[in-house]
């Protein structure tokens, strides 16, 4: 299918790795133009070497306001899309928390894309067209055990994402949430090991059982996500908008 993306530009947060860097590829492969964003440079720069022309890089820490105000400086006057992510807060239970933990969940999972979604929406405003994009959790739908932190200010970003919808009519903008279930990557790796923890298992057999929680009896691939992400940034989605699209290989909450 042609997602018509060539030419157009885009905004990819966290694309050093996971599901970020997942889409990213899938948008370079489809000719678009991409600012990737992350704290790797060098992972990006390894992303860059394989779409030069197509590619630029922003390395930084995008929950920091200095490099938001920098990076706002240059997206380019047609940005078209953003595809808002980034990894999650430690996985914990309600008693293991500390208050500071829950100031730094509130950055790193919702602070940051309300700064950078304001500052963009303008842009979109302006063109009169645009997608916003933002990777959650499938605990948007129900809570996940020892993830109290990302279970709790995710659902902060649904309900900041369907205020904006709510707010932006008649113009060609869309905002929605894709919230995956367990996928193959390295952001996992905490819930194996709280779950090995807990169950006092090994980190293999932490593995076995949250994979035997999906019906589908695997764990999400990257380059699936990234199918429906960029279907999503895509011209072809104008009417979706205000929705959580649930990737969880049908667990369900």
């Amino acid at each position: 299918m042609d997602l018509k993306l060539k030419n157009l530009n885009y905004l990819v947060t966290g694309a050093s790795s996971g599901l970020g860097r997942a889409v990213a590829k899938t948008l370079l492969k489809n000719e678009a133009q991409v600012i990737i964003t992350a704290r790797n440079k060098e992972k990006l720069e390894k992303l860059k070497e394989k779409f030069p022309d197509q590619t630029t890089i922003m390395a930084g820490d995008i929950t920091d306001s200095t490099f938001l105000a920098r990076l706002k400086n240059t997206l380019p006057d047609k940005l078209y899309g953003v595809f808002i992510n980034a990894g999650g807060p430690k996985a914990a239970t309600i008693p293991e928390t500390t208050m500071e933990d829950w100031d730094a969940a509130y950055q790193l999972v919702l602070r940051w894309k309300v700064e950078l979604s304001k500052s963009i929406l303008p842009i979109f405003q302006k063109n009169k067209q645009g997608r916003f994009l933002f990777s959650e959790s499938a605990s948007v739908n129900g809570p996940i055990q020892n993830l109290v932190l990302s279970n709790s200010y995710r659902m902060a970003v649904v309900g900041y994402m369907k205020t904006m919808v709510k707010e932006i009519s008649n113009l060609d903008i869309t905002a929605n949430v894709i919230a995956p279930g367990y996928h193959e990557t390295s952001a996992i790796d905490r819930l194996f090991h709280k779950l090995a923890e807990q169950e006092t298992v090994s980190i293999e057999e932490a593995r076995r059982r949250l994979e035997s929680r999906v019906p589908v009896g695997k764990l999400g691939n990257p380059e699936d996500f990234a199918s429906l992400a960029a279907w999503l940034l895509s011209p072809l989605a104008g009417f979706a908008s205000g929705q959580v699209f649930t990737l969880d290989g049908g667990e369900g909450r």
